[in-house]
């Protein structure tokens, strides 16, 4: 027989093992979590394939990848509830939408044509394919080709999240893809210019895009080490860009000089932004995320920019 007084302690036993159970099964991504490094990855050429989704090879394992963070239009009618959110979100028509949606794949296809890098965390994007999709970061010889796509107005800010190799939030990311998609908006390019038939119009500016450079390398090609440290670079100006697509560091050019009360705080771009001293890149999106300002004497409203820190670069703006 069970006594009274054994049953308040099963009773807690059992529920302690239940949430144990359903903690493990929480998916655990996050700054902390090791990314797992695919280098030298190929595009696999397949039907499936589109603007944010596609097949790859990393040695001699093939994978299905879902980017982070944006989501490009789908590319025919199978999902009508989804094609007309995102032709919503563009406003267009839902026609207009599957042509954007082919015009990023055909854009994707361009930008991992030549050998490019993966950062994963192996979180399942569940996918319709034999093979299991992954969400990852793919940078090719020119940066993200997530900001790339939403750079030429080819996807929306939209998706799984996940801070970027080095970031400790997304903060800093999401401001940067706000800053490509007005950019988009302002040019009337890809889906913000299907109306005024700029479609296959490109940016104006394709520079700024981020760099995720793992400071291991790993130990075979396509085979990720054991324990990578990532960190998040954003190439600086005048910097070169070596033929794997990382920044060589600039150690012949100084950093240029602005004069006392030249830039604009509402056009300058974010290049010009990083010449005034006491700014990087970081803070030069944040301001850029901040627009309009109706004066620089509003930079105190934007996150970072304490009392010390306006003193020292308000003198650089009109």
């Amino acid at each position: 027989m069970i006594s009274r007084s054994s049953i308040p302690l099963r009773v807690a036993t059992i529920a302690f093992i239940g949430i144990a159970i359903f903690c493990a099964a929480l998916p655990a991504v996050g700054p902390r979590e090791q990314w797992t490094v695919l280098e030298d990855c190929r595009l696999i050429v397949n039907p499936a394939n589109d603007g944010d989704s596609f097949h790859v090879s990393a040695s001699t394992n093939e994978y299905i990848f879902r980017l982070y963070l944006v989501d490009a239009p789908e590319t025919d009618e199978m999902t009508p509830a989804r094609l007309v959110e995102q032709a919503n979100y563009f406003g267009i028509t839902v026609p207009q939408a599957i042509e954007v949606g082919r015009a990023a794949k055909e854009f994707t296809l361009e930008k991992l044509s030549e050998p490019f890098t993966v950062f994963t965390h192996m979180s399942d994007a569940m996918g319709h394919s034999r093979l299991e999709r992954f969400y990852a970061y793919v940078q090719t010889k020119e940066g993200d080709l997530a900001e790339h796509l939403v750079r030429n107005g080819l996807a929306r800010i939209y998706g799984f999240k996940a801070a970027p190799p080095g970031l400790r939030n997304l903060r800093v990311e999401m401001e940067k893809l706000q800053q490509f998609e007005n950019a988009a908006k302002q040019e009337k390019i890809g889906a913000w210019g299907v109306n005024a038939g700029r479609l296959s119009i490109r940016a104006e500016n394709q520079s700024g895009f981020s760099f995720f450079i793992p400071a291991e390398k790993p130990r075979s090609r396509g085979t990720p080490a054991a324990s990578p440290t990532i960190l998040f670079s954003t190439p600086k100006p005048g910097a070169s860009i070596a033929p794997s697509g990382m920044p060589k560091p600039n150690t012949s050019h100084p950093k240029e000089k602005t004069p006392l009360g030249k830039i604009d705080i509402n056009t300058a771009t974010e290049k010009e932004l990083t010449t005034v001293p006491g700014i990087g890149h970081v803070m030069a999106v944040r301001i850029i995320a901040a627009r309009p300002f109706r004066s620089a004497d509003d930079l105190r409203r934007v996150s970072g920019i304490g009392d010390k820190k306006y003193a020292q670069i308000r003198p650089y703006f009109q």
